[in-house]
């Protein structure tokens, strides 16, 4: 046999095999997001087909709340809210919020909702904390939906 065909065909049975271990587990423990991120993964079930889904069970109930109180911050300390083509970004004074706290909010929001693309940045010297949310098509309506971005 054909050694480079047989390494293709390796890759692919593993790829295949990986790809439906993935989608029969990625189903398991994720339920469609209606709830503000204020709520942090109480999510309920909804029939609307939506492709953005919060794993409820990422985040045991002491890391919910803290993650609650730390997305309620986020919300309110918000200096500026720009549209962006992909998503927004929300600005902070690091005075009010710091990058470590942005950080850990990323690190807990990735783990129950993994379809966000995240993005952090430092800017002026050090005057301005940015976090930026993008993700697949039809994510700026949900980003203005659960973290309350004003309508222009």
């Amino acid at each position: 046999m054909n050694t480079k065909r047989f390494t293709a065909m390796s890759k692919g049975s593993a790829a295949a095999a990986v790809l439906t271990l993935l989608l029969s587990a990625g189903a398991v423990g994720r339920r469609p997001l209606q709830a503000s991120p204020a709520t942090a993964g109480a999510a309920r079930q909804s029939d609307n087909g939506s492709k953005f889904y919060c794993n409820v069970k990422a985040l045991n109930p002491a890391e919910r709340a803290k993650h609650k109180q730390s997305t309620e911050k986020l919300i309110a300390a918000r200096k500026e809210i720009v549209e962006t083509p992909r998503g927004y970004e929300f600005q902070y004074s690091p005075s009010d919020v710091s990058v470590a706290e942005v950080t850990d909010w990323v690190a807990t929001e990735a783990r129950c909702c993994p379809f966000f693309d995240f993005h952090i940045d430092l800017e002026r010297d050090g005057k301005r904390v940015c976090l930026r949310l993008t993700g697949e098509e039809g994510i700026k309506a949900f980003i203005r939906s659960e973290f309350q971005v004003p309508a222009k």
